[in-house]
């Protein structure tokens, strides 16, 4: 089976990569393109900046920041609320944030019930 070959909005990553900023936020939905027409914030600068410049172990707060072609196969860790998790990103994510691929809370597992929480367990003594 052939893998199909990955395109955003009728663009390869190859020429995606080879486009500005300005030129890819054209392509963007409308929310995420006015976001980056009105700059990029503190956060989102360094973090873009140290991308362009290839610095490893990127550690960034800015979960709500674009993933932009440039981004694609580095590893950026993102803070998750508690802690740094590794975001590894692929063609796929181009255009989405950050913050959608860390979760910020852990599923509920409920273990057995306590005493008293049903009828059977009422009569039991607490000792």
């Amino acid at each position: 089976m052939v893998k199909k070959e990955f395109t955003y909005r009728g663009k390869k990553l190859e020429e995606l990569q080879k486009i500005g900023l300005k030129e890819f936020a054209e392509l963007l939905p409308s929310n995420k393109r006015r976001s980056v027409k009105r700059g990029l914030s503190h956060r989102q600068k360094k973090v873009y900046e140290d991308i362009k410049n290839n610095k490893a172990n990127i550690k960034t707060h800015a979960r709500d920041m674009i993933i932009f072609p440039i981004m694609v196969g580095k590893t950026i860790l993102v803070h998750s609320g508690k802690a740094f998790e590794a975001v590894r990103v692929e063609p796929e994510m181009i255009g989405h944030r950050l913050g959608e691929f860390i979760l910020t809370r852990k599923r509920v597992e409920h273990s057995a019930p306590g005493i008293g929480a049903t009828k059977s367990t009422a009569s039991i003594s607490v000792k």
